[in-house]
C-alpha cells in the first residue's frame, strides 16, 4: 500500500446474504486523484461503493482510509471520517429546501481552512442559489443532482464519491456536471465516479478501474483506456 493513499482497497469479497457479488476486488486512490469505477450494469460497482461506505457487508479482505481500517466500520462513522456518498437516484429529502438540505449535515470533516459553505455551494451551484426556497420535490433532475452535490460538499470530505453521476440526465447537464467534477479536481478535491460516458470520463479521470462479474477486469491510466478500443467492447458495452 502506498503511504500517501487516501483510501486502499485490497482482495475485496462482499454478499448480498448468502451470495456472494464481489471477488477480490483491488484498488488505490491517492489524494487529488479523479478515479473511476467502470463496467455494465449489474457488474459490481455500487456494491463495490457500498462496502466501502459500509452500506454492504465484507467478507474479505481489507479497506483502508486515510491509513485506518475502515472494515466493518457502521456507515455514519465512515462519513464522519471524511468519505461522502452522492448515491445513484441522489436520494435528496423531497419535504426539505434546497437551503435545509444543504445545512442538514454541514461539518468540515477534514478540517479545511477554507471550508465549503452555504455561500460557496451557491456560487457554485448558483442555481441552487435561486432555488433556495424550493422543496427538494420541486426540482428538475439536474437541479437534484447538483444539490446533491452540493450536499455532499457540506460536509467537506476527503473523498467524494458519486455512483452514476449523471444518469437519466439531458446531454447539457451531464456536461455542466463534468465540468462541475473537472472543477472540483482542480482544487484539489479527491473523487471516485462511477458512470457509463466512457470518452467524457477519459478526459478528466486520471486512471480507472473496470470491473466484469464482480472480478477485477482491468485498471489503467485515462491514457491506456483511450487507446484500447477492444477493451470497451469487451467490458463497457459501447
Amino acid at each position: 500500500m502506498s503511504k500517501d493513499a487516501l483510501l486502499h482497497v485490497e482482495n475485496l469479497q462482499a454478499a448480498y446474504g448468502e451470495s456472494v457479488v464481489l471477488f477480490d476486488i483491488s484498488l488505490t486512490i491517492h489524494h487529488g486523484e479523479l478515479a473511476t469505477l467502470l463496467g455494465r450494469n449489474g457488474m459490481g460497482k455500487t456494491t463495490t461503493v457500498r462496502s466501502v461506505m459500509g452500506l454492504v457487508r465484507s467478507l474479505g479482505g481489507t479497506i483502508r482510509f486515510r491509513g485506518e481500517s475502515i472494515a466493518g466500520q457502521p456507515p455514519d462513522r465512515i462519513g464522519r471520517l471524511g468519505v461522502a456518498l452522492v448515491p445513484e437516484g441522489r436520494q435528496i429529502f423531497p419535504n426539505l429546501t434546497v437551503r435545509e438540505n444543504l445545512v442538514a449535515f454541514a461539518a468540515n470533516r477534514n478540517g479545511s481552512r477554507n471550508p465549503w459553505t452555504l455561500g460557496k455551494v451557491y456560487q457554485f451551484f448558483p442555481r441552487l442559489a435561486e432555488r433556495a426556497s424550493n422543496m427538494g420535490n420541486q426540482l428538475s433532475g439536474g437541479e437534484q443532482q447538483m444539490l446533491a452535490i452540493g450536499r455532499a460538499l457540506m460536509t467537506n470530505p476527503y473523498l467524494l464519491i458519486l455512483d452514476e453521476a449523471t444518469e437519466g440526465l439531458a446531454p447539457l447537464i451531464r456536461e455542466e456536471i463534468w465540468k462541475c467534477l473537472a472543477a472540483l479536481k482542480g482544487q484539489g478535491q479527491t473523487i471516485l465516479v462511477i458512470d457509463k460516458y466512457v470518452e467524457r470520463l477519459i478526459g478528466v479521470a486520471d486512471h480507472h478501474t473496470i470491473i466484469n462479474r464482480g472480478r477485477l477486469a482491468w485498471q489503467g491510466t485515462s491514457a491506456a483506456l483511450s487507446a484500447d478500443r477492444d477493451l470497451w467492447h469487451r467490458h463497457l458495452g459501447v
